[in-house]
């Protein structure tokens, strides 16, 4: 056994402050006030009132990394409702403040803005929506609180402006929380509430232009009026409900779920909190369906858009998601890193820098561009509409977690650090953040299984071969239904490969050295559809084409994937290491207690890549002072083959670049992989950065 004076500890570098005492239960770490972030250089126009952007009041702490206190968080947005108050919620709706507003007088009569958010055509584009065919003859209702006289008018406006079709009778109608077209309640003024209302009445109309809507206003901003406002939109025949509103958590969260959000057989959607990892409240709800928010941008990948998590793994701001302190898990919810209901189950785009047109004329004076989860649960709440009415009885959330593979599963970004990560990171398959994934189309939001079977691809993994070599790939995929029909297809293909659409045999011959992204899909005749995505690498034969295999190799996206990684890992400047260069790093163990962390990504080194190398730039900072033991490790290995061996005894004053011959494992998938174990006391971290397998 070692031993440690005083002195030689509390003199140790960079050492990270120790991790608090955990309970197994998750904990509330501050007040709403006390977790507020400060928001720098707001100068938007409109009467809403502006209110930093906080944490939500319930926030896990288990097992993430004690850092110290992030910089105040600039953003390009402000909250049109204020913080809520104890017993009360807040709306969810976030308006941009660097993007000007567009008056009506200034554009041509039914003319659609520009330059303020998506509009109806890409958000249908996005979500591959049936928006002018299905829907019709559905309700859904939207519950917000205080009136907003210009809603009829401002919707019509939204609806010709976009082209949609013209709200006729009986389409939209606006009553009070006790479901009466009058007295209606008092007026919106700064409260901003008419943003929100603004909001979730487009939102619904982009999802579902043939759907009838129902504007529900609360007295006031309290669950107690809001609920009723719920009760009142299912008794006048919604099958559909949002609420775009949220607080902390609370010991009457189950009482307020069985008075106001338990409704078996309709799809009641909450908006999941726009203040990075943590739970809101209804959306923390067994009874309702938790609508997380991403980032949705335009790309030249086959379906023409990518998304991620919105947030980052700072924290701070983003989509919520989490574990509930209160509230149990649903049958349907079978992740294990939460013995609570586990936030979200599905997402779409929320995020302010990739908003919305929304058109008001109460407050903001005509078109802006908005975000915040407010907008995601009324338009999830339009995709469940265009799948028809729920199962009488059911849990329409289930439905989701019943055809996972008719969603477009977001991999990339992060809202927080936590543990187990998949609560605040994304990742293949389910993960808190984003849920299942985003709507392809409306298999997952219908009942039943003609229209909503469950298509499932095998992945045949990674794939290399060599120029002028004949290829034979089978690809296997089922259906949750019997009877049915496959048809398959594939984008990304290397040059001279193709797939037969009957039977899924990718064939042909490889013409063309490079990297390619595949995506293979299968869809039957319902149009549910499933579909995987791998690498395939073609090089010369003979030889071997020059290229970097490893995905995120400087971690710049802000989080882990593709590589995986233990909580806690990748962090950006600031957080008490610094990049080898850009913003972000992996930084393993350096906690001066008993801790292993790892780091791993596969690969496959294409056949012929005799020459290829693996390289990485690596720092080692430590409180350790003896000059002969090495008591803090990180092992490097390749398929578990050990590559190098660092610790304490090699710490140094900046980075050094380490780079090992792996062309001995050329046409093998390797897995490389970074181990990093500390003894008991004194901190030693191994700062990782600009990782390469480079062929050759």
């Amino acid at each position: 056994m070692r031993f440690h004076s005083i002195g030689a500890r509390s003199a140790g570098l960079n050492r990270r402050p120790a991790r608090p005492v955990l309970s197994s239960a998750w904990t509330v770490v501050a007040s709403s006030a006390a977790l507020a972030v400060g928001v720098l250089g707001f100068t938007g126009a409109g009467a809403a009132q502006a209110a930093p952007v906080a944490h939500a009041a319930h926030q896990a702490t288990a097992h993430h990394k004690k850092r110290p206190a992030p910089p105040r968080i600039h953003v390009d947005y402000k909250r049109a409702c204020p913080v809520a108050k104890p017993g009360k919620v807040a709306c969810m709706v976030l308006m941009r403040t660097n993007v000007a507003h567009i008056a009506p007088h200034t554009l041509a009569p039914n003319a659609a803005p520009v330059g303020v958010g998506f509009g109806p055509n890409s958000l249908q584009s996005a979500y591959v929506l049936p928006s002018s065919t299905a829907g019709s003859g559905q309700t859904v209702a939207v519950v917000d609180a205080f009136n907003d006289p210009n809603a009829a008018s401002d919707l019509a406006t939204y609806r010709s402006s976009w082209g949609l079709p013209a709200c006729g009778a009986g389409c939209f109608s606006v009553v009070n929380e006790n479901g009466a077209t009058s007295p209606l309640p008092a007026s919106a003024g700064t409260t901003g509430w008419d943003v929100e209302e603004s909001l979730d009445v487009d939102m619904v109309s982009a999802a579902c232009p043939l759907c009838h809507i129902i504007l529900v206003e609360a007295s006031s901003a309290s669950t107690a009026d809001l609920g009723k406002g719920v009760n009142a939109a299912v008794t006048l025949g919604a099958k559909f409900v949002s609420n775009s509103y949220g607080g902390s958590e609370s010991s009457s969260d189950n009482s307020s779920d069985t008075s106001f959000y338990n409704h078996p057989g309709v799809a009641v959607t909450a908006s999941a909190g726009d203040d990075g990892f943590g739970v809101s409240y209804p959306a923390a709800s067994s009874d309702v369906v938790a609508v997380g928010g991403t980032s949705l941008t335009t790309s030249t990948n086959a379906r023409g858009w990518t998304e991620k998590v919105w947030g980052s793994s700072a924290g701070g701001e983003g989509t919520g998601s989490g574990c509930s302190v209160d509230s149990s898990k649903p049958s349907f919810q079978t992740d294990t890193g939460c013995a609570r209901r586990t936030d979200n189950d599905v997402s779409a785009d929320a995020d302010p820098n990739t908003g919305l047109a929304v058109y008001d004329t109460f407050s903001q004076g005509g078109w802006l561009e908005v975000g915040g989860t407010s907008a995601s649960s009324p338009f999830i709440a339009g995709v469940f509409a265009l799948g028809g009415a729920p199962a009488a009885g059911s849990h329409p959330a289930s439905d989701i977690y019943a055809h996972t593979g008719n969603l477009f599963d977001v991999t990339t970004g992060a809202n927080g650090s936590c543990s187990p990560a998949y609560l605040c990171t994304a990742e293949v398959g389910y993960d808190g953040p984003t849920g299942w994934g985003t709507p392809d189309g409306i298999a997952a939001f219908t009942s039943g299984t003609t229209t909503g079977n469950t298509v499932t691809v095998t992945n045949p993994g990674n794939q290399s071969t060599t120029t002028g070599s004949a290829v034979s790939l089978q690809i296997h995929a089922t259906d949750s239904a019997t009877g049915q029909t496959l048809t398959y297809s594939a984008t990304g293909l290397p040059t001279g490969l193709s797939i037969n659409s009957t039977s899924g045999l990718i064939s042909g011959t490889a013409s063309a050295a490079g990297t390619f992204s595949v995506t293979v899909k299968a869809t039957d005749t319902t149009g549910a559809n499933g579909s995987a995505s791998f690498t395939w690498t073609v090089s010369t034969a003979g030889g071997c084409t020059v290229t970097q295999l490893l995905g995120n190799p400087g971690f710049e996206t802000g989080s882990a994937a593709p590589w995986t990684s233990t909580a806690g890992v990748i962090n950006p400047n600031g957080a008490g290491e610094t990049s080898h260069s850009g913003t972000w790093y992996a930084w393993l163990d350096g906690y001066g207690t008993t801790h292993t962390d790892t780091l791993s990504q596969t690969v496959t080194i294409p056949a012929g890549c005799t020459k290829t190398t693996f390289s990485f730039w690596l720092h080692i900072d430590t409180a350790e002072t003896t000059t002969t033991t090495a008591f803090d490790k990180l092992t490097v290995t390749a398929n578990g083959t050990t590559v190098a061996t660092f610790s304490n005894l090699n710490h140094n004053t900046g980075y050094t670049q380490h780079t090992f011959s792996v062309g001995n494992l050329a046409g093998t998938s390797v897995a490389f992989k970074f181990s990093g174990t500390e003894d008991s006391s004194l901190q030693t971290s191994f700062v990782v950065d600009d990782t390469a397998v480079t062929t050759g």
